[in-house]
């Protein structure tokens, strides 16, 4: 049977985006269909932080992706760059965890030392400094007096997560792809012959394979092709204020200063569905802690306050999954959409067309939540 395209890729944002670039790097026709500017989309919300350290503890095969991805960033950005004639505003210059107190600094080396020994094939990537070391290091901090030191993540980083977004987009339309806005889609359905018929506000279109890459859509369109995967909102809130002269070297854990010159101050956890207020509470525990950690943030304005939703399995890790009851169907939802955005356009593109190893992916399947199945 003939179709339209190879791969039809449903969601637009970080996650759809990057992976949809990669499958047009491996010659792929590929359709990106992208919905509306009002839709809950993650990227708002995004920190944007390249960050390894620390994250996937207790969860070794997260961990290992997390520390890839990473390395694999700075070829990523530089090839993202020169295709796309935009700048990503990315630096890897490491990333810091803050402590507030001698307890704390010595449950954070404990907790290093156990993700480290999680994966002990590979080189470690974070080591924790008390304060003196940590003002030895970054001369130009001026510090909280609570402050008792930090976890430096050598790998770690930060870009323009909006930037990147829109180089993802414009490198896969100069690739080849087709990005179609303001197309929601309604329906999914298998075709006799194979392949996919997919529906989006008044159209239609056939494609080989499709690729659920939704967020918070994913549960209710997945389910379209025998998947099911349970996902659920987190708000986070945000800050940011006024630009400022240098006064944060690196990102940290809820504390980045853009290459503008603005302080990004995040991130709030709530469990609230999909409520997207701001509260006054939020901005106060965001603004306590970034006082505590750089006292000369008293002095500056704030600019903006929003909130957003983070796209949350009920681990935390990522999904990636085919379905068995519709051959060609997959889905790929994660929380780190911009983290792994080089293994969405690199190692993840390769394994969906079968041209590398899918065992990667084997520990992010949507069958570890079915309990009844994993006893």
């Amino acid at each position: 049977m003939s179709t339209d395209y190879d791969v039809i890729v449903v969601g637009g944002g970080m996650v759809g985006a990057a992976v949809a670039y990669g499958l047009t790097g491996l010659k792929r026709r590929v359709l990106l269909l992208d919905g509306a500017d009002t839709d809950y989309r993650a990227a708002k919300a995004n920190f944007g932080l390249v960050w390894a350290h620390g994250k996937g503890f207790e969860q070794p095969a997260y961990q290992r992706l997390s520390i890839e991805a990473a390395q694999a960033w700075p070829d990523f950005a530089r090839r993202l760059e020169e295709e796309s004639g935009i700048s990503l505003a990315y630096e890897r210059n490491g990333g810091l965890h803050f402590c507030l107190s001698e307890q704390e600094l010595a449950s954070r080396v404990k907790r290093i030392d156990a993700w480290h020994a999680q994966t002990p094939d590979i080189s470690p990537t974070a080591r924790v400094l008390d304060r003196n070391e940590l003002e030895r290091r970054f001369p130009t901090l001026r510090l909280g007096r609570e402050v008792a030191g930090a976890s430096l993540g050598d790998i770690d980083g930060h870009v323009n997560p909006l930037r990147l977004l829109a180089a993802l987009q414009t490198a896969f339309v100069r690739r080849g792809g087709r990005l179609e806005c303001n197309r929601a889609v309604m329906a999914i359905r298998a075709l006799a012959g194979g392949g996919f018929e997919v529906s989006a506000s008044g159209y239609s279109v056939r494609g080989g394979r499709v690729l659920i890459a939704a967020g918070l859509g994913s549960t209710a369109l997945s389910a379209m092709v025998g998947l099911d995967v349970p996902l659920r909102p987190q708000r986070g809130q945000l800050l940011v204020t006024e630009r400022l002269a240098p006064l944060l070297p690196v990102p940290a854990s809820g504390l980045r200063q853009t290459g503008e010159g603005t302080v990004m101050i995040g991130v709030t956890q709530e469990e609230v569905g999909y409520d997207l207020a701001t509260t006054a509470e939020g901005a106060v525990q965001m603004v306590r802690k970034a006082l505590r950690i750089l006292p000369d943030l008293a002095r500056a304005k704030l600019v903006r306050q929003w909130a957003c939703l983070r796209v949350m399995t009920p681990d935390g890790m990522p999904v990636y999954a085919d379905s068995k009851s519709h051959p060609g169907a997959s889905i790929a939802t994660c929380h780190s959409g911009v983290s792994l955005a080089s293994f969405h356009a690199g190692p993840y593109a390769k394994a969906f067309v079968g041209e590398a190893s899918t065992a990667v992916l084997d520990d992010f399947h949507h069958d570890r939540f079915n309990v009844q199945k994993a006893a």
